[in-house]
């Protein structure tokens, strides 16, 4: 094999002919192409390189390993160390079926080519659970772990997703942990290959009829309805809660949506863990309905302290605030809960030694509304003061 390896290369060297180049008048090589390669060589076969893309026909599978002929004088073999990655695409697949494989070796210490599938197999998958949401089936998953949010999962093709709590059926959904180290089965809700993100639902499986209840009082709700909630979950992103539902009939459905940490508050939150526990009751309005997911907002409830904000404030007038935090660039004012304004270094003539909390005479510069912006001066007063 090694010397015929070698043959072909000078086969390769004797394309690249030395012409003369008309406008130079030095000697210019002709760059060989793959069908110079094919040429050159009387029996057909050609060299491959790591890395190089090729499309072949299966013309075996045994023994863990699968055949592909790509054209070279022995059929290129996927071998057992990826076979069980790809297993779920193998048992899709069929003697005579063309696939495109990468070259890992272009020729082993046995003479073989080993090719790889993974890549072939990773688009199949995607394409798998994209059409399962399409045909609305079944798929059978692995439950892994629990984590805060709900279960992480081992799907066909070695993909990992991901069963939000809001999808565990009450079989589970009182104890999840039962469901871990079970084979479950889901339907797929969300697949987006650029986010390397799946999303599976165990309740459409479990109980079907009780989600599409939910789904139709979820779309009879009306944008800027306030309700009741229950905070189910602190994350740091947000607040779960849920919120109760007459349908009719003694019925009660309760509907879970999401009120994120934006729209908590208008003044900025930095944690919600120090505002909010599991079991809180609050009020929230339903400010969208995105696929039935529910959008809540808590802030929205009072008015924004942003509206009329240049009549409250007019240009050069003066006002109290409180420091709220120093920086490098500055000192920032609270005027009041929601709007904070900027004194910046610059405009701080002498220096200042400001605390946090201090209280301190400003004025206003300027106003920008649509970047809910305010500069700020200091008000000159008889003391001194001196910038750190």
């Amino acid at each position: 094999m090694a010397n015929n390896i070698k043959i072909k290369k000078e086969r390769v060297k004797e394309k690249k002919v030395s012409k003369i180049d008309k406008v130079s008048g030095k000697k210019a090589k002709k760059v060989v192409t793959m069908e110079d390669l094919l040429a050159s060589v009387s029996d057909g076969n050609y060299s491959v390189k790591r890395g190089d893309k090729v499309k072949g026909k299966i013309t075996a599978i045994k023994n863990k390993a699968i055949y592909v002929d790509i054209g070279a004088k022995s059929d290129a073999i996927v071998d057992g160390s990826e076979f069980e990655y790809i297993k779920d695409y193998v048992s899709d697949l069929k003697l005579g079926d063309e696939i495109e494989v990468i070259v890992r070796v272009a020729e082993s210490d046995k003479g073989q080519i080993l090719v790889s599938m993974k890549e072939a197999a990773v688009e199949y998958g995607w394409k798998y659970f994209e059409d399962k949401i399409d045909t609305d089936e079944t798929v059978t998953v692995f439950a892994k772990e629990l984590n805060r949010g709900g279960s992480v999962v081992i799907a066909p093709f070695g993909f990992f997703g991901f069963i939000p709590g809001s999808q565990i059926g009450g079989k589970y959904s009182g104890d999840p942990e039962k469901m871990t180290g079970k084979k479950i089965k889901v339907k797929v809700l969300e697949v987006d290959q650029t986010k390397n993100r799946l999303v599976f639902s165990e309740r459409l499986v479990s109980e079907p009829g009780v989600v599409n209840l939910e789904e139709d009082t979820a779309k009879n709700l009306e944008i800027g309805s306030v309700f009741d909630a229950k905070v189910v979950r602190v994350e740091p992103f947000g607040l779960f809660v849920h919120i109760d539902i007459d349908v009719g009939k003694g019925r009660t459905v309760s509907l879970e949506g999401l009120a994120h940490i934006s729209e908590i508050s208008w003044e900025k939150v930095e944690r919600l863990e120090k505002l909010y526990r599991s079991g809180d009751k609050i009020k929230v309005k339903l400010i969208n309905k995105d696929d039935s997911r529910l959008q809540f907002s808590v802030k929205r409830l009072s008015q924004d302290p942003w509206a009329d904000i240049e009549k409250k404030y007019p240009k050069d007038e003066e006002f109290e605030g409180k420091v709220v935090k120093i920086a490098s660039y500055g000192a920032l004012v609270r005027l009041e809960a929601g709007i904070e304004g900027l004194i910046h270094v610059s405009k701080l003539s002498g220096g200042v030694s400001f605390v946090e909390s201090d209280k301190v005479k400003v004025y206003i510069e300027s106003i920008d509304v649509a970047k809910r912006k305010v500069s700020l001066g200091l008000a000159l007063s008889g003391k001194t003061v001196i910038y750190k």
